[in-house]
């Protein structure tokens, strides 16, 4: 699921482009927006995958909001004009659609967004290989059909199935082709700890602590989550987290 914001000073314009994305129902609208201001805002407050953007708005263009990103998103030009196409890949955009847009060249440009994910996918998975992950980083996760970019930073528990790890973030449970051994080899010991053979916890996502038998802790996560923490796990624990 791709979640996408629309920046459009037509109303009309947006409400059709949301009318053809009901066709895509790997795409999300989350929000909408008049202006670059207005624009600027939903994405630092939704934190999007994707913005529909047009680039002659009241006040600021499209262009203009871009600039001001300290990350953008993927960005899908939306516009009535044929001018600009050329600036719009200086910037990297997916694409270029003239209004009124068509079906098939949104089809195209939404095709252009799997490709960029699966070399983000690469990019991502030779990253795991290679080094330390941090809580900003993302891991690809897939579950038959459904696919995830999920920061590390959401992710609140891993739990050891044999050679693979359950990934606990949301209401989410998926699997990935990892064990706990390798996975603990790669993140940041200062945000995930190893608290027993079968779990690897975010220490961020801890909501209460209590004491449990023969001198181990009990962790209880914001997920809902009770993962005992082994005695000699609970001695390095309460020496991080100085209790």
């Amino acid at each position: 699921m791709q979640r996408a914001v629309i920046i459009d000073d037509e109303r009309l314009a947006r409400n059709e482009l949301k009318k053809l994305l009901l066709d895509f129902p790997e795409i999300e609208v989350i929000g909408e927006a008049a202006n670059a201001a207005e624009g600027l805002e939903k994405i630092e407050n939704l934190s999007p995958d994707l913005i529909f953007l047009d680039i002659q708005m009241p006040g600021k263009t499209g262009f203009d909001m871009l600039t001001e990103l300290e990350k953008a998103p993927h960005v899908i030009f939306t516009t009535a004009y044929d001018e600009y196409a050329l600036k719009a890949f200086e910037v990297n955009a997916l694409d270029y659609l003239m209004k009124p847009v068509e079906p098939k060249r949104l089809a195209d440009a939404l095709q252009k967004l799997q490709q960029a994910d699966e070399k983000e996918m690469a990019a991502t998975m030779a990253g795991i290989n290679r080094g330390m992950l941090t809580e900003a980083d993302q891991v690809f996760v897939k579950d038959g059909e459904r696919c995830w970019f999920v920061k590390l930073g959401e992710v609140r528990l891993f739990e050891s199935v044999g050679n693979y790890a359950k990934v606990f973030f949301g209401t989410n449970k998926p699997l990935i082709l990892k064990s706990l051994n390798a996975l603990e080899e790669r993140l940041d010991e200062k945000v995930f700890f190893r608290a027993n053979r079968k779990h690897i916890v975010n220490l961020r996502m801890i909501e209460k602590i209590e004491p449990y038998f023969n001198g181990g802790l009990l962790l209880e996560l914001h997920g809902g989550e009770k993962i005992e923490v082994s005695r000699r796990q609970a001695v390095k624990f309460k020496e991080m987290m100085s209790l």
